[in-house]
């Protein structure tokens, strides 16, 4: 079998989502501590975006700043759905040089090439411009990240044979869902001989919030494996996987990932079997499948506690937690200045960004009548 790109790059990849944060301003010192215990574990793929927050500035003082250039890969997006203009769109990638303090990118994303954002990315001729930039040398690689479905992603892959690699959302529990078909679409990237960054393997945290049952069935097996350990291993030996994302928050979180994927052993047959009773044992809760992403947040007027909302909720489908839940509903709301679900227009502006096509009016409904009975 032929060399693919990205082969020779260490599995695990710091995705820069979700970084420590000190008073919202993101800990300097702690990401400084968690890049160099990365690459000194001999890992080198770092992955952020343009709207990540202040998560490109940081990397470039945390990374490009303190550490030889061709001792990682950095990679970023580009937001074309954000903006208004084929002029600003563009100037979102000089941004994003400049945020950073690289003079090229290792790999450079068309962000979320999906639904209704798509149309975007056409209308200003980003393909384009991309490849344009990559004719100068000002990107090396060019992909794009998805969240849609399989024939959305073939067709995509038709019209642009110009990219070399794909961003897919996989984990154990989106592999089979008809929802989510993660293993549809790894399987048409690869028809395409597109290799695979992999995002979301554990799932924004959620595949760490396991049911007890759940819990206990990987517990029986190794007592003192992470349960993201186990979402980790299940993506690590798929084929043409160029890494994994994992969004690591602190330096215990990087500890144990790279724990983890200094070798990351193929799951046996026990093993299978865990992650499909955990799988089965999600199936049966009521929980919204929101991964944090924040990407709600920006567009939303009313400034609603959205992703706080919804780890109230869950708190309460999947552990029963009703006083837990309530204190949550209240710390996420009215503990942070944001306003509760009763706030909420129903404008569908967070529904046209949502990653994981959450029907979120619905659920801040809901939420209202959970957590709200008063103004219901």
């Amino acid at each position: 079998m032929a060399e693919y790109l990205g082969e020779d790059i260490a599995k695990l990849g710091f995705g820069l989502m979700r970084l420590p944060r000190i008073d919202k301003a993101i800990d300097i010192k702690q990401l400084e501590q968690m890049v160099d215990l990365f690459l000194d574990a001999g890992f080198t793929y770092f992955d952020t975006a343009y709207g990540y927050s202040d998560s490109e500035a940081a990397i470039g003082e945390a990374l490009v700043k303190r550490h030889p250039r061709s001792s990682y890969q950095l990679a970023t997006k580009l937001p074309a759905w954000t903006v208004k203009t084929k002029v600003e769109a563009e100037r979102l990638f000089w941004t994003s040089l400049e945020r950073t303090g690289l003079d090229y990118f290792d790999f450079y994303l068309l962000h979320n090439v999906s639904g209704p954002r798509m149309p975007f990315f056409d209308e200003y001729r980003i393909w384009d411009f991309l490849a344009e930039r990559r004719e100068e040398g000002l990107i090396r690689h060019l992909g794009f990240s998805f969240h849609d479905k399989p024939a959305v992603l073939d067709k995509l892959l038709f019209d642009h044979p110009e990219i070399e690699f794909v961003q897919l959302q996989i984990n154990y529990v989106d592999w089979d869902d008809p929802a989510m078909e993660a293993a549809k679409c790894y399987e048409i990237a690869r028809s395409y001989g597109k290799p695979v960054v992999v995002m979301e393997p554990v799932r924004g945290g959620n595949l760490m919030k396991l049911p007890p049952a759940a819990v206990e069935a990987f517990k029986t097996l190794d007592p003192k494996a992470s349960l993201a350990s186990w979402a980790l291993r299940y993506v690590a030996s798929l084929e043409g996987i160029i890494t994994v994302l994992s969004g690591m928050s602190d330096l215990a979180q990087m500890k144990d990932n790279i724990a983890t994927m200094l070798d990351p052993k193929p799951l046996d047959q026990r093993e299978l079997a865990a992650i499909e009773s955990a799988k089965k044992e999600l199936a049966e809760l009521d929980a919204i499948p929101c991964t944090r992403c924040d990407y709600c947040m920006p567009v939303c007027e009313q400034k609603v506690a959205i992703p706080g909302i919804f780890e109230a909720m869950n708190l309460r489908s999947v552990y029963g937690e009703e006083r837990g839940a309530q204190f949550t509903y209240g710390w996420h709301t009215r503990g942070n200045n944001m306003n509760p679900a009763s706030a909420c227009i129903a404008c569908g502006n967070c529904e046209a960004v949502c990653t994981q096509g959450i029907l979120i009016t619905d659920e801040l409904r809901r939420a209202r009548e959970l957590f709200e009975p008063a103004a219901s």
